[in-house]
């Protein structure tokens, strides 16, 4: 079992960054791939980026994301840059096990508004 805390979400202007943290708790968080969706207003859950050994990303943060992971820390990051109107959206934190197929524990989430 893992739980899983966001922060870092706001308003920022078309352009600017933000970084956003999950911190996750448990013992074994190097056993979970981490991943980071999104999900704007009238629209379903979107996959943003995961990493376990290896990063990926969905093709229209490529290039302006960047997920990243401290595990000492039990914690993920997603640095986000350049950042569009389209970018606004509730950010999820979501983990699974290395050995199952889909994303079984989430975060509350967080805010992410960017203005024009």
């Amino acid at each position: 079992q893992v739980q899983l805390v966001e922060s870092g979400g706001g308003l920022v202007q078309a352009g600017g960054s933000l970084r956003l943290s999950c911190a996750a708790s448990g013992r074994t968080f190097t056993s979970y791939v981490m991943g980071w969706f999104r999900q704007a207003p009238g629209k379903e859950r979107e996959f943003v980026a995961a990493i376990n050994y290896n990063t990926y990303y969905a093709d229209s943060v490529k290039g302006r994301f960047t997920i990243s992971r401290d595990n000492a820390k039990n914690t993920v990051y997603l640095q986000m840059s350049s950042l569009k109107p389209e970018d606004t959206a509730v950010y999820y934190c979501a983990a699974r096990r290395n050995t199952e197929g889909s994303f079984g524990y989430w975060g509350q989430g967080t805010q992410v508004t960017v203005s024009s």
